[in-house]
């Protein structure tokens, strides 16, 4: 190679941001990294195999004949409620692992290489959506083998899946923000935790709401998470599609709106 194709450091203009397509590649490839992790380390699997089994018994068989008078009638009501309870509770996880990359100083190495800035944050929550869908598939399985039938048909089903895992997607940029900011990966469980559990117990997923106290109503009348459950209801019960699915999509572009600028600032501050 001759000496005149190596420009001096005075006329080089390297770039200081990436396009769209190499973002989306460097992000599929973080992704995948997040794959092999899941791969080495099954054992983190253990709450998408185990929780969905285990809550979908437990809630059914307690609750179901003092709500709906037996098994069969609870599962059209408990079923879309396991599935957003437990999805939604997985995307915890994300927060917590990050956290613990950032302790190891993973990703002060991910910030010295020529990527996307947002890469290994939104890979890692891409990859994280295979874990989604695994509790999805578990949940919604358990369900049928337990006698659910959903009116909607399996299309109707799919699509609520579907939906459940981009709205766990999109909250799970929230715990990501949790596990920038703070200092250890147990208070990340910990404040995910204090968030998370009155919007989910505090929701129409497990009883009917007119059983609840009036001035209890109106807070599960405008939590998301009763939105959520109640447009994946009509989609796998009836294969309708109601003004609560539209909330739940305008809940999940705003939570990315907000969220993803917010932990990729605080992420570049704090590596």
């Amino acid at each position: 190679m001759s000496s005149t194709s190596i420009k001096p450091a005075s006329q080089r203009h390297p770039k200081n941001h990436t396009s769209i397509g190499q973002t989306i590649r460097n992000s599929l490839t973080m992704a995948y990294r997040g794959l092999l992790r899941i791969k080495r380390t099954p054992e983190q699997l253990f709450d998408v195999t185990l929780q969905p089994i285990i809550f979908t018994l437990m809630f059914t068989y307690i609750f179901g004949g003092a709500i709906s008078g037996n098994v069969i009638n609870y599962l059209p009501v408990i079923i879309p409620g396991i599935l957003v309870q437990t999805v939604i509770t997985t995307s915890i996880v994300t927060g917590v692992q990050l956290r613990e990359d950032m302790d190891k100083g993973v990703f002060d190495r991910f910030k010295s290489l020529p990527i996307a800035r947002i890469a290994p944050l939104a890979g890692a929550l891409l990859a994280d959506t295979i874990r989604y869908t695994i509790a999805t598939v578990l949940t919604l399985t358990m369900g049928y083998i337990m006698g659910y039938q959903p009116g909607g048909g399996l299309g109707y089903v799919a699509l609520a899946g579907v939906l459940v895992i981009v709205c766990s997607w999109a909250i799970s940029w929230i715990f990501a923000f949790f596990g920038v900011i703070a200092r250890t990966a147990s208070s990340v469980q910990g404040i995910s935790m204090i968030v998370l559990f009155p919007l989910t117990f505090l929701s129409n997923a497990f009883v009917p709401v007119d059983t609840m106290p009036g001035w209890l109503q109106w807070f599960v009348n405008i939590n998301p998470i009763s939105h959520l459950v109640t447009a994946v209801r009509d989609l796998a019960n009836h294969g309708t599609v109601g003004t609560d699915l539209t909330i739940s999509l305008i809940g999940v572009a705003v939570i990315v709106a907000v969220f993803a600028p917010l932990t990729v600032r605080a992420y570049m501050r704090r590596t």
